[in-house]
């Protein structure tokens, strides 16, 4: 459990928990669209407790850990909202009912969380056995930063998918959704999958390909577990709300991927060269915050060029 004891893990279990019955059992029991107005307020709530948590950890164990931890959230956020053209590309493909997508989201990210917590075990694990690996770490990062950078189309080919081709060999499927129900019955009473649970099974899967480049890129930042799990779960949190906040107008982000892009280089290209040279913190936080800013102005001043014209 690194520098951080059995009771700041489960006290920082307890506020997930409590954030998620809140979200998913309480404000929206039942699974429904958000509106843009309660997807902000939300999402806007959810960095808001974040940001405090940061401001708590530079309470409790001084600026070094707070600046690690705003560091990685920044980082996980980034690469989390970069996730949301990847959600977006899979509905389109399957003609999700929008009905539909707020209940694959919250089983998704659910599911997240859990893959996360095992990740970050098994990371943190490798790091400490095996300390070259963080030169794989940084190999990985550098050249998954330059494959997202020159990469024109990104592609959504679930056929492809070894889960999907096994779960349709397993699965007897109906070719209709049935609302959001992941199955439904027959007239004759035979239980079958919906395409839900492909849409579920594809979401997770890229969760998990994603996961493969987060989990190495805030290690870069970070060697502790729970710095690395905190700040990946607050940046997961709040990804259902944001999805609605985001869905209509992820075309004015044109330069979003190419930024997150650059971070990522960065990132492997501090891990390579970690045992050479050392990068501040606060050297590390200032270019992911020079980064993404100059991303998202870019991309704000693209589109009102375009809106123009």
């Amino acid at each position: 459990m690194g520098e951080h004891g059995l009771a700041v893990w489960l006290g920082f279990t307890g506020l997930v928990v409590t954030l998620l019955v809140l979200d998913l059992g309480v404000l929206n029991r039942r699974s429904h669209v958000l509106s843009f107005k309660e997807a902000t307020n939300w999402s806007l709530g959810l960095v808001a407790i974040a940001l405090t948590f940061g401001m708590f950890l530079w309470w409790l164990e001084g600026s070094q850990s707070a600046l690690e931890y705003y560091t990685g959230y920044l980082i996980e956020l980034s690469l989390s909202v970069d996730n949301l053209f990847v959600f977006i590309l899979i509905f389109n493909y399957f003609g999700v009912p929008s009905e539909a997508q707020p209940k694959v989201l919250k089983w998704g990210i659910l599911g997240a969380i859990v893959m996360r917590f095992l990740m970050i075990g098994l990371g943190a694990l490798l790091l400490e056995r095996f300390e070259w690996i963080i030169y794989v770490f940084g190999g990985i990062l550098f050249l998954t930063g330059l494959r997202m950078l020159f990469q024109k189309d990104q592609r959504i080919e679930p056929e492809k998918n070894p889960i999907v081709r096994l779960a349709r060999r397993v699965l007897p499927f109906t070719n209709a959704y049935d609302g959001a129900n992941f199955t439904c019955r027959t007239g004759t009473g035979r239980l079958l999958a919906t395409p839900l649970v492909l849409v579920l099974l594809v979401v997770e899967w890229s969760d998990l390909v994603f996961a493969i480049d987060s989990i190495p890129a805030i290690f870069a930042v970070t060697r502790d577990p729970f710095l690395v799990y905190s700040s990946n779960i607050f940046a997961i949190l709040g990804l259902r709300a944001l999805f609605f906040v985001l869905a209509g107008m992820m075309d004015r982000f044109a330069y979003l991927k190419p930024g997150v892009a650059l971070i990522l280089v960065f990132v492997g290209t501090k891990m390579a060269v970690s045992a050479w040279l050392h990068v501040p913190i606060l050297v590390s936080l200032a270019v992911i915050l020079l980064t993404l800013g100059a991303a998202v102005g870019l991309s704000l001043v693209r589109t009102a060029r375009e809106a123009r014209a």
